[in-house]
């Protein structure tokens, strides 16, 4: 059956996301992590001063949803051999693109995309999929900008699906399952973003 528009809303909205097993021909999976990555939208987060101080700068154009496509297709190709996204998922999240439920956050250089990093979004949460960057520093501005943007629109959760190093440097911290699961309902129980 082919991963389409209503099962990635049920999924997200059951605290699922999909990824493709590419040793398996692309076949999709579903996951439910025990302990699930958070990016706080307070002041735990935690950009560094010199960070902020380029942002500042504007070295970049941030856009949102310029090119959703090449967006997720960068963040594709970083690990060509071994990545999870799938055609499959492109296709799919370029539909949620259209319906207006994936979002991305993106950097350029004149007509160049530099940087970015796509997710999704239900009511008043948001789910960071993946992320790129061509020039230095390039997709920690847009984290910046999605923050900045989500903050402003009253969102009130952040998911990085698994913790990693990256984005522990803006605060980001892990919660069991159960209590990822209150603050998605919490989230999601909200009114409209």
């Amino acid at each position: 059956m082919p991963l389409t528009p209503e099962m990635l809303v049920q999924a997200y909205a059951s605290g699922a996301f999909p990824m493709a097993d590419p040793e398996e021909g692309g076949a999709i999976y579903w996951h439910i992590p025990e302990r699930r990555g958070i990016i706080p939208l307070d002041e735990r987060f935690s950009p560094s001063k010199n960070l902020m101080r380029l942002y500042r700068k504007e070295p970049f154009t941030l856009r949102i949803n310029r090119d959703f496509e090449q967006v997720i297709r960068h963040c594709a190709e970083l690990r060509a051999d071994d990545t999870w996204i799938s055609e499959e998922i492109i296709e799919a999240y370029c539909q949620l693109n259209r319906l207006g439920l994936a979002h991305s956050f993106e950097a350029w250089d004149g007509d160049e995309l530099v940087g970015g990093l796509y997710g999704v979004s239900l009511r008043r949460a948001f789910f960071g999929e993946s992320m790129f960057h061509k020039r230095t520093d390039a997709s920690k501005l847009c984290l910046v900008f999605l923050v900045e943007f989500l903050r402003e629109q009253g969102f009130e959760l952040l998911d990085s699906q698994y913790l990693n190093s990256h984005i522990a440097q803006f605060g980001a911290y892990e919660v069991e399952h159960s209590e990822f699961m209150f603050l998605l309902e919490q989230a999601l129980s909200s009114v409209e973003a």
